[in-house]
């Protein structure tokens, strides 16, 4: 479960901190771009962590989603 974590993590904190950038710079909180702009991509990716870990659960739990071996 923890490959399948990784996988989804790099796509989804791609996304989370992608959307955090955006509304800072919506929002007009980039005056100090040089600081803002790298923390908001920063908790993007760090806010994605557990959100993977949920998602590659849902997808291990479902019984849909079993191997024919």
């Amino acid at each position: 479960m923890l490959k399948i974590a990784i996988l989804i993590w790099v796509m989804l904190g791609t996304a989370v901190a992608g959307t955090a950038v955006t509304a800072v710079l919506a929002a007009g909180i980039a005056s100090d771009s040089m600081r803002a702009i790298p923390l908001a991509a920063l908790a993007g990716f760090v806010v994605a962590m557990p959100l993977s870990y949920f998602v590659a659960a849902k997808i291990a739990r479902d019984p849909s989603s079993k191997r024919i071996a």
